[in-house]
């Protein structure tokens, strides 16, 4: 893989972790923000045909980022007007390098769904030639865990949201 290229790879190590990295054409400083600020997270954020309905940061240490994506597109069937509420809480955050958060599904009030796989994510921002390399790993706490989303369709969202965080930096590079 180039410095430029848009793919993003994914791999699972250790049976329960998943390590997805991609370079963007953007600066660090910009993809960092793209990542902890409410105002560019709600123009990315989720897969294809759904909007971020609902986003609040609060970064720090034991802050909280909390947001709602809605499907809004018909097409989509069964989950047109379905919406996915996440919770982060950040363990720790080294700006523009690293961002430290535990991820949980959640209810519209911040609640933790304990039904459904928590993980940690680790997400690094390494400036290389002409752009920003992220590589996240996230971690769950056992196989299982990982393979239930996994088998929600995971990866497909997160390469098409990956997709629209690239779309969306270039579009704040003018």
């Amino acid at each position: 893989m180039t410095s430029t290229s848009p793919a993003m790879t994914s791999t699972v190590e250790h049976s329960k972790e998943l390590v997805l990295e991609r370079t963007f054409s953007a600066p660090r400083s910009l993809v960092y923000a793209a990542f902890t600020q409410a105002e560019h997270l709600r123009q990315w954020w989720g897969p294809r045909g759904w909007d971020v309905t609902h986003c609040t940061v609060d970064l720090r240490p034991g802050g909280k980022w909390h947001y709602c994506m809605k499907c809004m597109d018909q097409a989509q069937d069964g989950f047109y007007g379905m919406e996915s509420w996440g919770l982060g809480v950040y363990d720790e955050i080294q700006a523009p390098v690293r961002l430290v958060y535990t991820d949980y599904f959640s209810d519209a009030a911040g609640g933790i769904n304990t039904e459904m796989p928590s993980s940690q994510t680790t997400l690094t921002f390494e400036e290389v030639g002409g752009g920003t390399r992220v590589v996240s790993r996230i971690v769950y706490g056992t196989e299982e865990a990982l393979k239930t989303v996994m088998n929600m369709g995971m990866r497909e969202g997160i390469t098409q949201t990956w997709d629209r965080l690239g779309e969306h930096l270039a579009a704040q590079q003018g």
